[in-house]
């Protein structure tokens, strides 16, 4: 019994200490992005996502032409490398995106400066 106490007890510092270093580490992303990032709100980030859903649509776009302009050829090198020139850009921004979202969600950008009327 009195070894369950002790590891019980050990594992509530533990939380705790993980606890206040994610608490410091909100702190500090909060800080640096609004620092680094003014003024987001949410049209620049309905922007980002429509940027991301255009790179999307030409990159399946430059996909679907492979298939269409080829009769069972290998398509050329030229039509691969466009093809991986959409696929980077594509999941270039849609990383980005997914950064912000996960910095959303983990608290590092308060959703209340993203309310319409709110001071950012």
């Amino acid at each position: 019994m009195a070894d369950d106490k002790g590891e019980f007890r050990q594992l509530k510092a533990q939380q705790r200490f993980l606890d206040e270093i994610e608490q410091g580490i909100r702190f500090a992303n909060r800080e640096l992005i609004t620092k680094q990032v003014p003024g987001l709100d949410r049209e620049k980030i309905l922007a980002l996502a429509v940027s991301v859903g255009r790179l999307r649509a030409r990159y399946l776009e430059a996909a679907l032409r492979l298939g269409a302009d080829e009769h069972g050829e290998v398509p050329s090198a030229d039509k691969l490398e466009g093809l991986a020139r959409c696929r980077v850009h594509y999941e270039e921004a849609r990383q980005a995106f997914e950064a912000l979202r996960y910095a959303i969600e983990r608290g590092y950008i308060d959703v209340q400066e993203l309310q319409p009327g709110a001071k950012a």
